[in-house]
């Protein structure tokens, strides 16, 4: 606990630092940080959203295949459909990835500015403390970065597919 304690604050900004004109400079780098938790905050619930997005489109399209495929008059499908059919579900993994990449470069970038924000509060809370606290994402024991987790849900997919398109191909 001790350690999160000597993260959490910045030696050089004191209660003095508050004071007149010092005051207001504080005032503003505290209301442009709050807007960057804010967006850092609403950049994840947007990740969020795409992933819900993504898994709704794939398990629909997961059942509509299953069904359509266990009738026996579909039984008897081209190979250049399917391996059309594998190419656009592929493609929707590849885009999802990559969405799911982008999305976490995006949230590292703001968790940089706002680590660089919180050197001139009085409490560094995100980026040294809280972070230090989660040990830093090196133990998933502790903490488990959800980045790490979503960005292998397009791969399985991807591979259900693979291994879908074969088992239809061996029939």
């Amino acid at each position: 606990m001790a350690e999160i304690s000597d993260s959490l604050w910045n030696d050089c900004i004191g209660s003095e630092n508050y004071h007149d004109a010092k005051a207001t400079y504080h005032a503003a780098i505290f209301e442009q940080y709050k807007l960057c938790v804010e967006m850092a905050d609403r950049v994840s619930a947007r990740r969020n959203l795409a992933n819900t997005f993504f898994l709704t489109l794939h398990t629909g399209l997961l059942a509509f295949l299953g069904a359509w495929l266990s009738q026996e008059r579909h039984r008897e499908v081209s190979v250049v459909l399917a391996f059309a059919a594998l190419l656009v579900l592929l493609g929707m993994c590849v885009t999802w990835w990559f969405t799911v990449r982008s999305y976490h470069q995006l949230n590292r970038g703001k968790f940089e500015v706002i680590g660089a924000l919180e050197e001139r509060l009085p409490a560094r809370t995100f980026v040294a403390a809280e972070w230090r606290a989660l040990g830093e994402g090196r133990d998933w024991r502790v903490y488990l970065p959800l980045n790490r987790v979503e960005r292998w849900i397009p791969l399985l997919f991807a591979g259900a597919y693979v291994l879908g398109f074969a088992a239809t191909m061996a029939l």
